[in-house]
């Protein structure tokens, strides 16, 4: 009679631990997941300015350095999406929206290119991006924000170590950056 009770009270323990050995994996996975979705529209963002920049280096040839700027932001947030920190894809996209700033600031100065098909497209879509960013931002701070109290609480934090699982950092727009840019030429 004993040994069947300690048996089902250790088949018991060994399903509880297989349970929270995969809830944890499971959420860790999820917030893996988010972060690529963000990465995914930084990317998407970044591809999206050389054609910005050319339809504007179209009308205003003589703005080299703005370019040059918007070049190399583009180039840290590929950089930082491919496998960078959280700290570095921050300060990359605050790079890479400084660059947007001053790019709109230069098309301000040619009506012509406000009017321009291609520009107007550019703009609805560089807009969509940034919705599509700020969602991918909050999914993956939900996510985050899921994993973190699993870490921390009873019983699921018994199980972190062994799940290899452990609390992960907020994205945070950097300081001054907590909106996206605004993206307006009309």
């Amino acid at each position: 009679m004993w040994i069947w009770i300690i048996l089902i009270i250790i088949i018991a323990v060994v399903l509880f631990g297989i349970v929270g050995f995969n809830r944890l994996r499971t959420t860790d996975i999820k917030a893996q997941e988010a972060l690529g979705g963000i990465d995914v529209q930084l990317t998407r963002r970044a591809d999206l300015i050389p054609n910005l920049v050319e339809t504007v280096k179209g009308y205003a040839a003589h703005e080299k350095g703005v370019f040059e700027e918007v070049t190399n932001a583009r180039a840290r947030v590929q950089k930082a999406a491919a496998g960078g920190t959280i700290d570095e894809k921050v300060a990359a996209e605050a790079a890479l929206d400084k660059a947007i700033v001053n790019v709109n600031a230069v098309a301000e100065n040619y009506p012509d290119l406000k009017a321009s098909t291609n520009f107007l497209d550019l703009q609805v879509q560089l807009k969509e991006t940034e919705n599509q960013l700020a969602f991918a931002r909050q999914y993956y701070n939900d996510a985050v924000s899921t994993l973190n109290q699993l870490v921390v609480t009873i019983p699921w934090m018994f199980f972190a170590g062994m799940a290899g699982v452990s609390k992960r950092e907020f994205y945070k727009a950097p300081e001054g950056q907590q909106n996206p840019p605004t993206v307006s030429f009309g």
